[in-house]
């Protein structure tokens, strides 16, 4: 039996928010499928309203606080995430997007994901799909191929809990391949990585060197 870790980041503005109920469904059902199959999964929720003026704090002075910290080390651990976002002005949420502009762009290669998003009429219904998951290629996660929109009316369809079925079974299997760890611990050297890469641990990065000393204000030789 393993045990994996779900991270499930929810741009929802509001309490209750009917975007962190789809990160719910979904999560549920990961949860659920991966106990059939003889795992447990620990859940852990990153609202990234009480993170705002964290987030708006790291995109304007790189300052990254505790508790944006302890968020990005969710991420870091888990091993698979759910991103769920209300849909505005036709694409994801500014608060949505930029969290994740102000990872580490090596933060999450090969980390599966399941993507997911709610709007107010079915004619944002490509926007997972058009606009998230260019996002999350750009990362170089592994976002499964089922994404998983909510509109008003769809909560009382039974389509919806098959997508989110779908969606969580696809999550399910990814995390059960191993691959982004498998990446991490056999291959990350053949990424080309940049300075401080994924927390500043992960790359052999020879800072007695002149070039870097100029960086950092000293002097050469």
């Amino acid at each position: 039996m393993s045990t994996f870790t779900l991270a499930v980041v929810s741009a929802g503005t509001s309490d209750p928010s009917s975007t962190r109920l789809l990160a719910d469904r979904i999560a549920s059902r990961v949860a659920a499928l991966a106990a059939r199959r003889g795992h447990t999964v620990q859940v852990s929720v990153i609202e990234l309203r009480e993170l705002a003026a964290d987030i708006a704090s790291a995109l304007t002075s790189q300052l990254i606080t505790p508790k944006l910290e302890q968020a990005i080390a969710v991420l870091r651990q888990a091993d698979g995430i759910v991103a769920s976002t209300p849909v505005y002005k036709a694409g994801p949420s500014g608060l949505f997007t930029s969290f994740f502009h102000v990872l580490d762009n090596d933060l999450l290669i090969g980390k599966p994901v399941a993507l997911a998003a709610t709007a107010g009429t079915a004619r944002h219904a490509l926007v997972a799909d058009d606009q998230m998951r260019p996002l999350f290629a750009f990362l170089r996660t592994l976002a499964v191929p089922t994404s998983v929109f909510a509109a008003p009316e769809d909560w009382s369809d039974p389509a919806l809990a098959s997508r989110a079925d779908r969606a969580a079974f696809e999550l399910v299997l990814l995390m059960e391949s191993g691959f982004a760890r498998a990446i991490r611990d056999e291959s990350w050297q053949g990424y080309q990585h940049e300075f401080g890469s994924a927390g500043g641990t992960e790359t052999a990065i020879d800072l007695d060197t002149d070039l870097m000393r100029l960086a950092v204000g000293g002097s050469a030789g």
